[in-house]
């Protein structure tokens, strides 16, 4: 019989935490082909209940298990800290099921069933998000921008909500990246795959913890991780703008030597020098970049997470 791990990262979800671990249960004892499952709390250091009452739930039920950090490390960090505690002998990992249900455990009987197919990923895709109109522009927006750069990523919309084989789990745990961008790892990984559309749901209860900010932390993280792009085009704008620059020059001396330039006196100059040294700077940046890329694919800090507990792990060996 496979073993499943379903992870769901959490900080300060008291008023969910009850009804995720549930769902979970009860979609995955329905299944019409019987699957053993872990189901892995990964705590960011909450400051509500939310470490007491999975630690209640733990108690009597032993597919429950639970991480604590010792601090809160963000969200990427904390499902790739889960991931690398999860056991040797589990066969299939769901990297995220959110503690507020947005990404629904109904999906998961679906999921299994493309896996039968010999495929290594499916991805769960978020074809109607219930969000306000500014958030799904921007969203579409960053997608595209994606596409356009050639980043090797997931499908469109296409989050951590997934089920993946323990191997694509242990291609991602092998990247020891200090900040990974987890869907993007797993579509680096080049295994078969296939995807599940699903209406991504309101939350019920509690508040979302994900600011503008936040968004944009993780939109760029995903962006530099997945493509060299950025670098290359500052280079190309940076070539661009001096090459006009020095066209401005010559034009603006040739015009001097005709007697043709009537604009007061210092301003070209001031204009070409812009131009000029602004595109040379881009351009130094730009190969700068190239460099610090190279690093960064080399060089990635193992800045583990500190686990400052665990419940129901005894007797596992992990990954």
């Amino acid at each position: 019989m496979s073993l499943l791990c379903v992870i769901t990262p959490c900080f300060n979800e008291e008023l969910n935490i009850e009804k995720c671990y549930s769902e979970v249960r009860d979609v995955l004892n329905s299944l019409s082909s019987p699957i053993d499952y872990i189901h892995l709390f990964s705590d960011n250091a909450s400051t509500d209940g939310s470490v007491a009452l999975i630690k209640k739930i733990a108690a009597s039920d032993p597919h429950v298990r639970l991480l604590v950090n010792s601090t809160n490390v963000g969200p990427f960090r904390n499902m790739a800290s889960a991931m690398r505690n999860i056991p040797v002998n589990v066969d299939l990992v769901i990297p995220m099921i959110p503690a507020d249900l947005q990404d629904p455990p109904s999906v998961i009987p679906e999921m299994l069933d493309k896996m039968k197919a010999g495929i290594s990923i499916v991805y769960g895709v978020r074809q109607n998000r219930r969000e306000s109109r500014r958030l799904k522009i921007a969203r579409g927006l960053y997608y595209l921008l994606l596409k356009r750069l050639g980043a090797t990523s997931p499908p469109a919309h296409a989050g951590e909500f997934m089920l993946i084989t323990k191997e694509v789990a242990d291609f991602v745990n092998s990247s020891n990246e200090e900040h990974p961008y987890i869907r993007g790892l797993v579509a680096k990984s080049g295994h078969s795959f296939d995807v599940i559309s699903y209406d991504w749901q309101e939350r019920t209860s509690g508040k979302s913890r994900n600011s503008w900010l936040d968004l944009f932390d993780q939109g760029m993280n995903g962006l530099i991780k997945t493509t060299r792009t950025p670098a290359r085009l500052a280079i190309l704008f940076g070539v661009v703008i001096a090459i006009g620059g020095f066209l401005l020059a010559f034009a603006t001396l040739f015009l001097q030597i005709l007697g043709l330039e009537n604009s007061t006196r210092g301003i070209p100059t001031v204009l070409i020098a812009i131009s000029v040294f602004g595109g040379t700077q881009l351009i130094f940046l730009g190969v700068i970049g190239e460099y610090v890329l190279d690093i960064h694919t080399k060089l990635h800090a193992d800045n583990r997470v500190r686990i400052s507990e665990r419940v129901n792990f005894e007797g596992d060996q992990l990954s």
